[in-house]
Formats: structure tokens, sequence, C-alpha cells
């Protein structure tokens, strides 16, 4: 063993030590809605060093990496057995993603990755890349796994090496370790992505929030988020698409949209955190927003307050793929806290702390967008009006 390597090794663990063990701070001010914490919580650099390096000397002189890691976002989330767990995707230099469990005692800080990522075991079709999953502690005893599975279209000429399908691929557990593999949900739709299980029975059958779309990037005539049911989750299959949030002309949501993670159940209804798509002359642009549906018609929109909830901000507009907010998790807290895992532009993942009390007031007291500048100004108007009365 060289000077070389045992001074890189060192190095080497020792950043990755400071970094997972990087205490994390709030921002100062924020909106009242929530505050932002200023360090990710998970990035690229957490993924484990053995994933990376072969630390044998004769094999790895210059201690080379031999796997990279491009990035670690897009993560589905869920408290188990008292840790905050994250079911990132990680994806490597090679453009493939996969799954990997990094969990913590905190909410904020101190992510470590598990040993090895999770084998997701693969179909008769099997997938060319898995990502974004979304985590269901259903009432029927398992917690489910819905990710995107991504597929080469064989129906386009050879010369084109683009052209996907994408489908909802399904996993469950009990314990977070053994994933059993289920076949991919069937649908009426040419492509299905951002599908999210609801956690109860809806008249004794599984719901589903779906995204119906004609192509791999383009909405075409579908898109919104929709709402069907289905009989099992083994297999699952639905007949019907119902679209209760649709996209909207010169909106946050013009392009397209998708629920994000499942949705939270508060006394006054279920608050959802989705992600919109508009395209700007820098190319696609991904914020998240809120809305609420109905306690007993989940499938029924109560509230929607306009604007977006959480935007791409200052260095989380760089990355991989600039200028996009995305989110599959979030974590309910015993005491109504709740921690959104939030990546920024398809590289790291961020956590934004707030409270049942606060999303509620927000979902709630938010105006809803009036769609034309005028109804922008009436809306600053009347809050300026109630201020003078102060």
């Amino acid at each position: 063993m060289t000077d070389l390597f045992k001074n890189r090794k060192k190095l080497l663990e020792t950043y990755h030590i400071d970094l997972v063990e990087k205490k994390n701070q709030p921002e100062q001010i924020g909106n009242g809605i929530y505050k932002r914490y200023k360090n990710p919580v998970v990035t690229a650099d957490h993924a484990p060093l053995k994933w990376r390096y072969d630390f044998n000397p004769e094999t790895n002189p210059f201690l080379m990496e031999r796997f990279g890691i491009n990035a670690a976002f897009n993560a589905g989330a869920i408290k188990f057995n008292g840790k905050y767990i994250l079911v990132v995707r990680v994806e490597g230099n090679d453009r493939k993603s996969f799954f990997a469990v990094a969990e913590s005692d905190s909410p904020i800080e101190g992510f470590q990755f598990r040993e090895e990522p999770i084998t997701i075991e693969e179909t008769e079709n099997p997938d060319t890349n898995i990502y974004d999953m979304r985590l269901t502690e259903h009432e029927d005893g398992w917690i489910y796994g819905i990710f995107c599975t991504e597929r080469k279209d064989t129906r386009v000429s050879k010369t084109d090496t683009s052209s996907a399908i994408a489908q909802a691929g399904i996993v469950r557990t009990k314990d977070l370790e053994n994933w059993e593999r289920l076949p991919d949900l069937k649908t009426n739709s040419e492509q299905q992505r951002n599908v999210v299980l609801h956690p109860e029975f809806i008249d004794g059958k599984y719901a589903l929030y779906t995204r119906p779309q004609d192509g791999f990037i383009d909405a075409g005539s579908g898109g919104g988020i929709g709402w069907a049911l289905s009989d099992s989750m083994n297999p699952a299959s639905v007949d019907k698409e119902m679209v209760i949030d649709e996209r909207i002309y010169h909106t946050i949501k013009e392009v397209k949209n998708g629920q994000g993670p499942v949705p939270i159940k508060t006394d006054k209804g279920w608050l959802h955190l989705a992600h919109g798509v508009r395209n700007t002359a820098a190319g696609l642009r991904y914020v998240l927003y809120m809305f609420m549906t109905s306690l007993e018609e989940p499938w029924e929109v109560t509230h929607r307050p306009g604007g977006h909830f959480i935007a791409p901000k200052a260095e989380e507009r760089v990355g991989d793929v600039s200028n996009v907010a995305f989110a599959n998790g979030w974590i309910r807290d015993e005491d109504d806290k709740v921690y959104i895992y939030y990546a920024s532009s398809d590289t790291r993942m961020h956590v934004a702390e707030t409270s049942i009390d606060q999303l509620l007031d927000y979902v709630i007291n938010t105006p809803e967008d009036g769609y034309r500048s005028y109804t922008s100004v009436e809306t600053i108007k009347s809050i300026v009006k109630k201020n003078r009365k102060l």
C-alpha cells in the first residue's frame, strides 16, 4: 500500500464523516408557511465510499472511483421504527437510477445510506430505468412503493434512441428490507407516471392518483392528476381515470402536473403536495404547489391556493437539470410538524419544516389563482384594504 493510497483513503473517509455529521440550521426569516434548512440532507457525496471505491490497493493502486454517483434526489419518505427514512433515487454516472435507503434519528440532518442499495426484481419485461418512488403505508398492512419504470419504445425507428414508455412499477414491503415486486399497474393510458396510492380503501377498493399522458415528455391530450380505483394491488388494474386537478393555461402547471407524496389526512380534508411544470425561454420550470380534497370524497378538490408553494431558490436552481423543485416524500411527525423532503434540479435533497396548522392556514386562506393579471391586482388591493383598517 503506497502513501498515495493511504493518504487519499484517509482524506475520503474524513470528508465523508464530516459531511454526514454536519449540523443543519434553518433560514432566519422565511415566508411563515415553512422554513427551509440551509444544507442539503442528502447529496451524491453521501453515497457510501464502499459503493464507489475498490479499497484493495492491488486492484486499485490510485484509489480511483470505480462507480461514480451523479445525483441523489426525488426521495420517498416515511417514519418507521422511530427513524426518518428516505428511499432515495440515486443516479450513477451511467445515467441509471436505483433506490437506496437513507435514514436518520433526526428529520433534518445525519442521514446515512444503508450498506447496500435496494434490489428491485425485474418483471418479464426488464426495466431500463426506475425512479421516483412514492411510499404509502396502507391500511391493508403493507407499505407500497410505486415508482416510474422506463423502457425503450420499440415501435420507433432504429435511429430514435431516446423515445421511451413510462409506466408505474409496484413493490411492497413490511420491513423496508425485503421488497416484493408486483405486476406493473395496468391502465388505458399510453404513458403513466407519478402514480400514488391513497392510504385508505375507498368503497373496498384501492384508490390511485395517476397521471395519464400521451407521450413520455408531452402530456398531449392527457395530463392532470387523475383518480382511479382498483380491486387489487396484485395485480393492480384500472379501467377509468378521472382527472381531478387539470392543467391550466398560463399557470405554474400549464405543461403538466403530478401528485407528489401521499396526501396527509387532517380533520379539515386531505392535504396534497404536487408539482407543476411550465415552459420558459430557458426550458421547463418545475415548482411545487398544494391543494386540498374532501375527507369523505378524496377526489373532490375543495381548496386551490394560487401560485407555487416551493420553487427552486438560489443555488437550488443549479444542477443536473436546472430550475427544478420536486417532491415525492413528506413526513408528518407525532407533534404535527411536517417535514417536506424536496429535490432541487435533479441533483440533491433538501428539507423544509412546517406544521399541519400552517399548511391548513395556507391552503384554506391563500387566494385562488384568478387566471388573469387584473384579478391578481384585485387580490393585492383587497389585502391592502384590510391592512388600512389596522
